[in-house]
Parts: structure tokens; C-alpha cells; sequence
């Protein structure tokens, strides 16, 4: 597998991270200056194989007392059942654990039943299901299990 990520360092890449999460969750669409905000407090990364971009991820540093970090992987429906995703979350998965977090979250929407699906598998567990703003998209939102690896 020749797939490799890349740090989000111009409005280019943050177009192309964008695009990947507005297509994986568009009740959640970002507008490019929503983007610039959201990459001045979290670290945003293209993954690409090869030159075609596949997906991307979000690193939010760890936070509050528990030390906690929110990590996402996200990947094109085309691309995937190939691995990719893996991929992408052991690397945003070892970034927040290298800025010291001591738990790590995750949040999903509810209707991506294949993210829930990884996310569990990785031993992320349930804390809580919500809406914003009155949008009928459920959100939940899940923490790895501390005797997990993640892996």
C-alpha cells in the first residue's frame, strides 16, 4: 500500500480536506473559512495513494485534566474495505498519544454506520448521542477504552 499522509499547509490541501469531510459529513459542510478556523486549533491531514486523495484525518490536541484528544479518520466511500482507514487512524492515534493525551475520543455521525462499525472495533465505546442546533443529525460521540490499544 502506497498510501502516505500529508500535513494540511495551504488553502489547496485544506480544500482537498474539506472536500473529503464534507463529502463523508455533509449535515456537518464546511465553508473554506470554517476549514481555516478548524486548522488553527487542530492538526488536519490529507492522505493520499499514490496522488489520488483518499481521505483525510483531524488530530484536537489533548484538553482539560484528562488529558483528552479527539482523533478522526476519515475516507472516501470509494475507497473504502481496503485498509485506509487504519492506516489513517494508527497515525492520528499515535500523533495524540506523542502531544501526551491520556484518553483519546472520537465522534461520529450516527447514520455512518460503517464509521460506528470502526470505531467499535478499535475498542471505542458510547458516551453520548446528540443534535446541534435543532439539525436532525445524530452525533455520537465515543472514547477508547483505556485497557485498549486502539489497534
Amino acid at each position: 500500500m502506497d498510501l502516505r499522509t500529508e500535513l494540511v499547509e495551504d488553502d489547496g490541501m485544506l480544500e482537498q480536506w474539506r472536500h473529503v469531510h464534507n463529502v463523508v459529513v455533509p449535515p456537518a459542510a464546511m465553508s473554506l473559512a470554517d476549514a481555516r478556523r478548524r486548522r488553527e486549533r487542530n492538526r488536519l491531514a490529507n492522505a493520499y495513494l499514490g496522488s489520488e486523495l483518499v481521505g483525510c484525518s483531524t488530530v484536537r490536541p489533548p484538553a482539560g485534566a484528562e488529558r483528552v484528544a479527539t482523533v478522526i479518520a476519515r475516507v472516501l466511500p470509494e475507497f473504502r474495505g481496503r485498509g485506509f482507514g487504519a492506516a489513517v487512524y494508527a497515525e492520528v492515534l499515535e500523533h495524540a498519544r506523542a502531544l501526551g493525551a491520556a484518553a483519546v475520543e472520537t465522534c461520529v455521525l450516527a447514520a455512518n454506520e460503517d464509521g460506528l462499525r470502526f470505531a467499535r472495533l478499535r475498542g471505542f465505546e458510547e458516551t453520548d448521542r446528540y443534535t446541534l442546533d435543532g439539525d436532525p443529525a445524530v452525533w455520537v460521540d465515543l472514547r477508547l477504552r483505556p485497557s485498549g490499544s486502539g489497534n
